[in-house]
């Protein structure tokens, strides 16, 4: 856990990447927030608080007495949400960044590629 983010958010994101990276597939159960709660050592509210956020956004849904499910489409949805994020929080930095030093999308573009290459 990460001190400097709430940690309903940090949950959220965990239950996000591992959709993301497949390993909750849509139509899965997600841990229950009892589950989350004691692996994280926190109060089942909290971890509740994490599961509801996604729920709000429709990347989980509840099946009553059962548990949490990954809704289909979610992936996609994620997938979608954090592009337009990136884009915002460091795609367009960048290139206002790259303006300022007289830098040009070309000589961007071969700087990305060649620390790609490095990478």
């Amino acid at each position: 856990m990460d001190d400097s983010r709430p940690i309903f958010v940090q949950i959220a994101e965990r239950i996000e990447n591992d959709i993301i990276g497949t390993t909750l597939p849509e139509e899965t159960q997600v841990p229950s927030t009892n589950e989350f709660a004691a692996f994280y050592r926190i109060n089942p509210a909290t971890a509740g608080k994490g599961v509801n956020l996604l729920v709000d956004e429709g990347i989980l849904y509840k099946k009553r007495g059962i548990g949490m499910f990954v809704a289909e489409g979610a992936r996609a949805k994620l997938i979608a949400k954090r592009r337009d994020r990136f884009t915002t929080e460091y795609v367009q930095p960048l290139l206002i960044e790259a303006a300022k030093l007289g830098i040009s999308t070309a000589q961007l573009a071969d700087l990305i590629i060649k620390e790609e290459v490095s990478a």
